[in-house]
Order: structure tokens, then sequence, then C-alpha cells
């Protein structure tokens, strides 16, 4: 072999084992898997509704469900414990998936809350009452009473009527809903009245004592038809260009 043949020889060797090295290197890199950086975002639980709730709802544990919401967006007004929202009062429409906001309900028995759960057509008035009149504390928000009128004629004689039946309790003192059962002393009474009713209720107030008495939710209302007045009949006598109206009798 001539020297001209070694000297290619160590040329093309040199060339070969450079287009290896460039040709594996080019492998190498594309299986290397190029390393994410992963952002980490902190989330913590938030109250959402599930369903639309009107003003005037009363929240229970089936209107809420726990979201995940980045701490970056939330903020003191939201809630984060079902168990805080519980009993509570929407007093704007909360539609579904809307983060609860504090602005957006009320407790029980605070002003905007009993102003949105009366029904319309209704209206609510607060009596003053003793332990006795409250039914010995047994009263309850969501009880119905039927609402009775002592009057006083002189120092023996008293008359008591009846003056509304049926009449739902929308708030004892300043509780318009509880889960308690136990007696409370209550120093007011707010009942739902037509107002027809709020006129009667009123002025019964102030002709003698008001007294409360429980009623049996389940026991219906009896309806007391009332008498339609008929005129008797009568002959319409004309003289001249007089005329005048006599009864018949029987």
């Amino acid at each position: 072999m001539s020297r001209m043949q070694l000297v290619f020889l160590f040329l093309l060797s040199i060339i070969l084992g450079l287009g290896a090295v460039f040709f594996a290197k080019q492998w190498m890199d594309t299986q290397i898997t190029p390393e994410v950086e992963v952002e980490v975002v902190e989330r913590h639980p938030v109250i959402v509704s599930v369903q639309e709730m009107p003003a005037g709802t009363v929240i229970e544990d089936q209107h809420l469900a726990v979201k995940l919401l980045e701490v970056a967006w939330q903020d003191e007004y939201q809630f984060v414990s079902v168990d805080n929202l519980i009993g509570k009062v929407v007093t704007n429409t909360i539609y579904p998936d809307e983060i609860i906001n504090k602005y957006r309900i009320a407790s029980p028995g605070e002003g905007a809350s009993l102003a949105a759960i009366i029904p319309n057509k209704k209206r609510a008035v607060t009596i003053r009452v003793n332990d006795v009149i409250g039914v010995a504390g047994f009263l309850l928000p969501g009880n119905k009473v039927d609402v009775l009128n002592t009057v006083k004629y002189g120092k023996t004689n008293a008359k008591t009527s009846t003056v509304l039946q049926d009449i739902k309790v929308l708030a004892v003192d300043q509780t318009a809903k509880t889960r308690d059962n136990t007696p409370v002393i209550v120093r007011a009474v707010t009942l739902e009245v037509s107002p027809r009713e709020a006129e009667k209720l009123l002025t019964a107030n102030m002709k003698g004592e008001i007294q409360l008495a429980l009623r049996n939710p389940h026991e219906p209302v009896e309806k007391v038809a009332r008498r339609k007045y008929t005129a008797p009949p009568s002959v319409t006598i004309i003289k001249g260009t007089q005329s005048s109206n006599i009864r018949v009798k029987d």
C-alpha cells in the first residue's frame, strides 16, 4: 500500500468519525426531554351556590358546594365554611356557581332579611308580648297562632273573642329562624298578616289585651261561609207622578 493510499484512508476515517459524532449528537438531542417549569398555584376552598337562590331564600345545605379558588382571587367577604351560611337569608338573587358574598346575604332577623321573606300582599306587624302571651316561651318562628282579644267591661266583666286565625309567626324578638326548640322568653312577636288583618290586629290591641293561642300546624282552618243579604220582595205602586215601594210579607 502506497503512502498516498494511507493518507487517503486516514482522512476518510477522520471524516467518518466526525460524521458519526455529528449524527450521534443529533440523535441524543432528540432523546432529551426538555424540562418544563411548573408554576405551583395555591388554592383555598370557597363556598359557591349550586342553584339559583331568589331573594328571601333561607340557605340550606343542598344550596351550597365547595370550590377551590386561587388565593389571589380570594377576599375577606367570601365564605370558606358551609356551616357559616346555613340558616342565613338571601337578600339579592344568587345565581348558579356564584361565589357567596357577605353583602348578598343577611343573618336571620336583620331588617333586610325579614323584609325579603314577606310574601306578596302580606305585611309584617310586631306586637309586644310577655312570657304568658308568648305561649310561655314555646313560640318559635314558623309557628301558626290564633289571635285572641280580651276586652274588659267594668271591674268584673270581660269578653274574649278570636280576632285572627292561622297566622304565621315570622320572628320572635330578633330571631326569624331557629333550629333550637328550647323555650325562649320573648318581648315581641312579628306576625305575617294581610293589610286587612293588620288593621284588625292593631284595633284589637288598642281595645284590650292580646293573647296568642298556639295551633297545630296540620289542623285545617274552618272557613265560615258569609251569608249574602237578600232584600225582601217588594211591589212598586205608581200614583200619577209619584211612586212608592211596599214590602210584601209572607
